[in-house]
């Protein structure tokens, strides 16, 4: 694929990162294993208050095609195949869930030195169409996407960002919710390696006058651990620490308190990720 702009996807996704990965009040274990047919098994717990599921995913390459199977405990299948390079620069993603027939979606991306588009289309009755376009380079991209319901003959969402990105800085604006938002943040990395960051973001709602500031960062303390931290002003102080037991295996442990309720017990979240 080139080394164009990205997805319109792309576009504000280092701020989130940072602010919203790994943080999580469920406790959840993994463990990795790989076949020697190159077959990658996953399988899964989660526990998220009273409710227990779990899961099993197989994920296989196979030239140009990679594919992902999931079982869950309720006998519900969820599969992927993605094809790379079918025509040159694109990708094709097709996706469905078994017993549910109408969830099946088809999406293609397409890859451009200096665009980047991508088409899904829902593979039930009434079928619903996105549209993303990028333009621009690595450094600085302007997208937009659109979604049409043909049933209704109305756009299900359009929305419009832009980015901006410097070998030390990443900032971003994204006009969303059919325009009746808007969410701007910048990240500033403090070190080579990208791991020590600061990051900043404002979210407005226009219809409500609602206004979400938040503050936040990760701190790499070595090469196997590190911390992130967040605040906004609503009060919501969340944390995460996570360390790499073994070469690939993590080990995170996130929190959250409300600082303006503190009467309110705290959230804790336990995840365990091992790749013997």
């Amino acid at each position: 694929m080139s080394k164009g702009p990205g997805l319109f996807s792309e576009i504000g996704k280092k701020a989130k990162d940072i602010l919203t990965a790994s943080y999580t009040t469920d406790h959840k274990v993994s463990i990795n294993t790989c076949a020697e047919n190159g077959v990658i098994l996953t399988s899964t717990a989660v526990k998220k208050g009273s409710l227990s599921t779990s899961d099993l995913a197989a994920k296989y390459k196979y030239k140009n095609i990679l594919i992902d199977v999931k079982v869950d405990t309720e006998s519900n299948i969820f599969s992927t195949f993605t094809f790379t390079e079918i025509l040159p620069s694109t990708k094709a993603i097709t996706s469905f869930k078994v017993p549910y027939y109408d969830s099946g979606k088809l999406e293609v991306q397409y890859f451009h030195e200096h665009a980047t588009l991508t088409t899904a289309v829902t593979l039930k009755q009434s079928p619903v169409f996105d549209l993303t376009a990028t333009v621009g380079t690595p450094s600085i991209a302007f997208g937009a996407e659109a979604g049409y319901d043909v049933t209704s003959g109305n756009f299900t969402k359009y929305t419009a960002g832009m980015s901006v990105s410097k070998p030390d800085s990443y900032a971003s604006v994204i006009f969303g919710d059919k325009g009746d938002s808007i969410r701007a943040s910048y990240v500033h990395h403090l070190d080579q390696s990208k791991k020590t960051s600061a990051v900043g973001e404002i979210c407005r709602k226009f219809s409500t006058n609602e206004n979400i500031f938040t503050v936040g960062g990760s701190y790499a303390i070595d090469h196997l651990t590190i911390v992130k931290g967040k605040l906004n002003n609503h009060g919501k102080l969340g944390g995460v620490l996570q360390h790499e037991v073994i070469p690939k295996s993590m080990f995170t442990i996130s929190g959250e308190i409300d600082t303006k309720a503190l009467e309110k017990a705290p959230k804790f979240g336990l995840s365990i990720a091992l790749v013997p």
